[in-house]
């Protein structure tokens, strides 16, 4: 028996009208996830005749990408919070099918929250990429997802897209390589041997630092006036990071695509030494810097002296050697990271560990690799040795008698390991005994953010009374060649 058509009265109103074809109501019904989860506005979206995803999952998704990222496409927003996509669609026959295969979901879903109001299209990218960006009403959900408070959250970039967001896509990626996002083996089950292979491999590579809600992009990091209303002179970090459980307290992190040159960065390295240099009264009437009103990080040895550390990635699209950007860097920014020598080992009060890398090296090898080069020093090291204020564990080695180098390939490197340097070559003649190697160990392990105990060696966050005893004499005293130098210069 054939069914009747539906027939209103013709005074019905349009509202009354939900459809204006002719297929049968059943097929407009809305459906539910797979989790049986509502979606928002109890809305739902079909493309082909296939349901379009969780919304709330692609919500907290892309809220949760917009705390990290000011604007961002829906292959990157995939790429960190379903990374197991990039390992389906083995079959189709291009890349290109295969990633809009993958981010098809992601996208759908994307121009549902458009309709709600939470985001708005940003322009593309250089390669024809749509960009995405929330409005005031998708940065409250955000703020929600992140449980940050609004405030904090950044504007909505508009107009990022212009001139084709290039540096906030390299911003992304490094986001992305710092986090290195691991598949969910669980929903690749029904793959082929070789493509669960391959994710297996990524799954069981070390791990990233953090998650998503660990990091922030474009923070403006006031030299004078308030956070709400910075004045001028400040800087404004690209990326900073709070992952204390993985080691890393307090990170910022600055992408440069290799257009600046190398008095372009160091300037900009000079605007975050007045930040850092910056004391204001905290709520217990004592003066602190201005970066622990806002962000937590273990005290060292030497308290609130010691800065955060800044590394800087460096993405070559552009016409600037970065090799070269870094050895006139190195030079420029010395009184900056520089630490003073003190009977064997430096003192970095008021010094911004300063660490370079590639974006290329970054996602090769990741945070856990040898892919990050501290200047003054002579070697590639993994993030947390490399942020780690005192030398590794194992003591340096012997102290050279000229400020000449000896290493190639490092630019500075050999006359960093002078008195006062920061770097690894900065001994007495023969190498420290065994017993000051330890207790600079234990030191190293209760530095910002370095070594693998994270800041964590006792509950009071400090070294034991006998190595804050050894602090303490070797600042008392001068070492031998520099009071030679200054009788010499005074006769």
């Amino acid at each position: 028996m054939a069914s009747r058509p539906l027939t209103l009265p013709p005074w019905a109103p349009w509202s009354a009208r939900p459809f204006a074809t002719s297929t049968p109501l059943h097929r407009h019904r809305p459906r539910r996830s797979a989790g049986g989860q509502g979606l928002i506005g109890g809305g739902c979206g079909y493309a082909g005749g296939q349901f379009r995803g969780d919304l709330h999952r692609v919500v907290a998704e892309r809220a949760a990408c917009a705390g990290s990222a000011e604007v961002a496409t829906a292959d990157q927003i995939q790429r960190i919070g379903a990374p197991h996509l990039s390992y389906r669609y083995t079959d189709k026959p291009t890349p290109s099918k295969r990633k809009q295969a993958r981010t098809a979901s992601h996208t759908a879903a994307l121009s549902d929250m458009r309709r709600h109001g939470l985001v708005e299209n940003g322009g593309s990218t250089q390669t024809a990429e749509r960009l995405r960006n929330l409005t005031p009403k998708g940065l409250k959900a955000a703020s929600y997802e992140l449980q940050r408070p609004v405030t904090e959250m950044g504007s909505t970039a508009r107009g990022a897209g212009s001139s084709g967001a290039s540096h906030p896509m390299a911003v992304n990626e490094t986001v992305i390589a710092m986090l290195r996002p691991k598949p969910n083996m669980a929903k690749l089950t029904k793959e082929p041997a070789e493509v669960r292979a391959a994710a297996q491999a990524v799954a069981d590579a070390p791990p990233g630092i953090g998650t998503i809600a660990s990091y922030w992009t474009e923070v403006p990091l006031p030299a004078t006036g308030t956070w709400t209303a910075p004045g001028r002179g400040g800087a404004q970090a690209d990326i900073v990071v709070t992952a204390p459980q993985d080691g890393v307290p307090l990170l910022f992190i600055e992408v440069d695509n290799c257009h600046e040159s190398a008095e372009e960065i160091a300037d900009k390295l000079e605007k975050y030494a007045r930040f850092f240099r910056r004391k204001v009264k905290d709520t217990d009437g004592k003066e602190r810097p201005i970066w622990r009103t806002r962000w937590s990080a273990p005290d060292t040895f030497s308290g609130d002296a010691a800065h955060p550390p800044v590394l800087l990635v460096f993405n070559r699209i552009g016409e600037r050697n970065p090799d070269r950007t870094i050895a006139r860097l190195h030079e420029l920014t010395r009184h900056l990271w520089q630490g003073e020598w003190a009977e064997g080992f430096h003192i970095y009060d008021g010094k911004i560990p300063i660490v370079a890398t590639s974006l290329k090296k970054l996602r090769e090898h990741g945070p856990a690799g040898p892919a990050f080069l501290r200047f003054g020093r002579r070697r590639l090291e993994p993030l947390r040795e490399a942020i780690g204020n005192p030398p590794p564990r194992g003591g340096p080695g012997p102290r050279p008698r000229s400020g000449k180098g000896t290493a190639r390939g490092v630019p500075g490197a050999g006359a960093a390991g002078g008195p006062g340097a920061g770097g690894e070559a900065g001994g007495r003649a023969g190498g420290p005994s065994s017993r000051l190697r330890r207790l600079r160990g234990e030191v190293h392990r209760r530095a910002l953010g370095g070594g693998p105990g994270g800041g964590l060696g006792s509950p009071e966050g400090l070294p034991p009374a006998h190595v804050r005893q050894l602090q303490a004499r070797s600042r008392r005293r001068r070492p031998r060649g520099r009071r030679a130098g200054a009788a010499g210069a005074a006769s």
